[in-house]
């Protein structure tokens, strides 16, 4: 099972930068700034089911330690403007930064998947990326509306 979700967490995060990849290629709205995170949300239905409940404070400290990793992404995440278009743009550390946190990542699973059960673990990854994305994408959409409105007035540049 190790090996399994080992090895998911790596396709993971080979979509993940090839998504990211293909987001510095096409211009960006706030919609697709915000709609990430609501997506990811309905994921939380997993605490529903027991085996995925996690105590207070589990909660508490995946969801501070997203939060603290969303630093990384939030310093990396940066906007430009090319043709009339407004554009993430591309990150050289971005890529350094996602096999950080996937080795963090298995890093903590294998010291943690000892000592907690594997649905309580889950369900605080599942927290830590929450933790991580929604911060992120909330500075992003502040920061996608600041480069909008200085950029551009009533849809003309300025």
């Amino acid at each position: 099972m190790i090996y399994f979700t080992t090895g998911m967490a790596i396709v993971m995060a080979i979509v993940v930068f090839k998504l990211r990849m293909k987001e510095t290629e096409r211009p960006v709205n706030a919609k697709k700034i915000i709609l990430p995170p609501v997506f990811m949300s309905t994921g939380a239905l997993m605490f529903l089911f027991p085996m995925f409940q996690v105590t207070r404070a589990e909660l508490l400290e995946a969801l501070i330690a997203g939060m603290i990793f969303s630093i990384l992404l939030i310093k990396t995440s940066k906007f430009e403007v090319r043709d009339e278009q407004i554009y993430i743009q591309r990150s050289k550390a971005f890529v350094f930064i996602l096999i950080g946190l996937v080795v963090i990542r298995l890093v903590a699973k294998l010291i943690l998947g000892s000592t907690l059960e594997i649905g309580v673990l889950g369900g605080m990854f599942f927290l830590l990326a929450f933790g991580m994305i929604v911060p992120w994408r909330v500075v992003m959409l502040y920061q996608y509306k600041k480069v909008k409105a200085a950029y551009f007035n009533e849809g003309k540049m300025v």
